[in-house]
């Protein structure tokens, strides 16, 4: 029985390090660093506007830049003390995954999600409205996209519009919504933007850390 309890034990330092071998340097897995963070990486599933699973997302592991993880860490640890967390839909992207949409918005015949994710927009206009883009501050791993779960209901706040929801009311400004829904996305950007992030202001839920340790670096590692 202390045998078996040795090798799993080594087993599991064997597979962290090796994860972090295959990390490069300035980069960790999120939720080594908080735990309490939940993660649901959208483009693992096929839950999204392309409707499939999104080339290099080989796993439901959040990756960011060290520097962003810790402050990403420190929000979340003040969420904490009001019985809530983050749950994140996207940190680092590897930019084959941005050469998918980029190939996938070519094709104006496929809108299988069309409904779900971007009804008040022509497929054609993605790139012009700058919903997609050849390059993404996610590639160089210090961008994500999340959002803030109630620990009473465990279900996310309702922020007026879902994730990915390409359209005026995903802007942060827009203002035909809820009080409470405007509270909860001022809940957000308020614990983000204390912690170092910026804002995107077509979509509530993206945030960048200012001074990102790799400001000029697209990266293509998988997320495994």
């Amino acid at each position: 029985m202390k045998l078996k309890l040795l090798l799993i034990l080594l087993f599991s330092v064997f597979v962290t390090t090796e994860q972090k071998a295959n990390l490069p340097d300035g980069f960790v897995y999120v939720q080594e660093l908080a735990p309490d963070i939940q993660v649901e990486l959208r483009y693992y599933s096929s839950h999204n506007f392309v409707g499939d699973t999104i080339a290099g997302y080989k796993s439901n592991k959040l990756i960011l830049t060290k520097a962003a993880a810790q402050a990403l860490a420190q929000a979340n640890d003040e969420l904490l003390l009001q019985n809530k967390c983050f749950l994140v839909y996207d940190g680092y992207r590897p930019q084959r995954a941005v050469n998918q949409f980029i190939e996938w918005a070519r094709d104006l015949n496929d809108t299988i999600n069309k409904a779900e994710f971007y009804p008040y927009v022509d497929k054609k206009d993605l790139f012009k409205e700058e919903y997609i883009a050849t390059r993404s501050g996610h590639s160089k791993g210090s961008t994500v996209d999340l959002t803030i779960i109630d620990g009473e209901t465990n279900k996310p706040l309702d922020m007026g519009s879902p994730f990915d929801f390409f359209a005026v009311q995903s802007w942060i400004d827009y203002d035909a919504i809820s009080e409470e829904q405007k509270a909860n996305r001022q809940l957000l950007q308020n614990v983000m933007l204390k912690y170092g992030f910026r804002n995107y202001p077509r979509e509530w839920w993206h945030f960048t850390l200012r001074n990102e340790p790799f400001p000029s670096t697209y990266f293509d590692f998988e997320v495994e």
